[in-house]
């Protein structure tokens, strides 16, 4: 089934972050969006230029209208609008019983424009305490109080740290539960086109809950979302750009694999090439005389390989979970889920026709490999 997921947050104009980025985020990993707009903003990629808070009730009346009838299956808080709304809508989802919240307690856009007072700071404990999981930013979080545990040990829910404002080439996010820490590390994509990346990453959180994702894989999944659409930023506007949600496509393994990824074997590997080259696909790795891999338009890539069997690849999110429960169903495995100096985590079977298949992990080192053309 469908997840449903409530997006209660502020509309951005220029479409970069707010209910935009999060209606984006949620489609492309296959959730159905449903919105309760909190404030209307007039802003693009330089700035905010005004705010305009919904009236509590008309915020209510929009929660009410989607969960009477289509229902809720999780729910993604950002912008609030007041502390009247916070305190109404804190309300309000308490009595979803059973259904995860992720609050990212908006403050400030990429910008810099100041998107919450302080009266509805002050109100975001109500949110806290009934959050499955919040995700603040370093300053969002010093404006919280500054202890992630601290926030943990008082609400019991859970504190999704998110490091980009630290220094350093390497960014580390901490969940802190009442179970304990776990971190995700990544290197820093070097980019001025992050605008949203707040709203998206929980949005994508959300979806992964309402999906039936454990809090862990739902933030690992969402990180590996934010960090691919970083790299698809298309480039708009005059200073913080929007990120490329769409062109996400097929990077984020489901719970079911999904192919993403070819191989074919080549007796004249540059004439290969120059086929797939005059085909149209996109070259994005080229060994000259071994190896090429194509992308295609809708996100698939196509691999040429002098003297190679062909393949076929599917995404998973774990290939020795899928391997073994093959070899549990009486196929042969060929050789266990392995890591591979490309990156990928690959286990391989035969079909009964005798094709070589591919199970394998690899997010974003699959489009985008640290060797990548261009």
């Amino acid at each position: 089934m469908t997840a449903r997921i409530l997006i209660v947050a502020g509309s951005d104009s220029g479409g970069g972050a707010g209910i935009q980025a999060d209606i984006r985020t949620v489609t492309m990993l296959g959730g159905h969006p449903m919105t309760a707009i909190a404030a209307i903003t007039a802003q693009n990629t330089q700035g905010v230029s005004a705010v305009h808070a919904v009236p509590t009730d008309m915020v209510i009346a929009q929660i009410d209208a989607v969960a009477d009838d289509i229902g809720v299956d999780a729910v993604k808080i950002g912008m609030i609008g007041s502390p009247e709304t916070a305190g109404a809508v804190a309300d309000r989802l308490a009595r979803m019983t059973g259904v995860p919240i992720v609050f990212d307690p908006v403050m400030i856009a990429t910008s810099g424009s100041v998107l919450a007072d302080a009266g509805t700071i002050a109100a975001f404990d109500r949110l806290m305490a009934i959050a499955t999981v919040t995700t603040p930013n370093l300053p969002e979080l010093a404006a919280l109080g500054g202890d992630a545990k601290a926030i943990v040990a008082r609400t019991g829910r859970a504190v999704l740290v998110k490091g980009g404002h630290a220094d350093g080439t390497t960014i580390v996010d901490r969940l802190v539960t009442p179970e304990g820490e776990m971190r995700f590390e990544g290197e820093r994509i070097d980019t001025v086109h992050s605008h949203g990346t707040g709203c998206t990453l929980a949005s994508a959180i959300a979806a992964g809950l309402g999906a039936g994702l454990a809090l862990d894989e739902a933030v690992a999944r969402a990180r590996l979302f934010v960090r691919i659409a970083l790299k698809e930023a298309p480039g708009l506007g005059r200073g913080h750009g929007p990120m490329g949600h769409a062109a996400v496509r097929l990077d984020i393994a489901g719970t079911a694999p999904m192919l993403n990824q070819m191989t074919v074997g080549a007796t004249d590997q540059a004439a290969s090439v120059a086929f797939y080259d005059a085909l149209g696909l996109t070259r994005i790795v080229d060994a000259p005389g071994r190896y090429a891999r194509f992308e295609s338009a809708g996100g698939a890539t196509l691999s040429v390989a002098a003297g190679e069997a062909g393949g076929v690849y599917l995404e998973c999110a774990d290939p020795d979970a899928a391997a073994a429960r093959m070899a549990a169903a009486g196929y042969a495995v060929e050789a266990p889920a392995t890591e591979q100096r490309w990156g990928w985590r690959e286990a391989w079977l035969r079909d009964p026709g005798g094709n070589r298949v591919c199970l394998y992990r690899a997010g974003e080192n699959r489009r985008f490999p640290p060797w990548r053309l261009g």
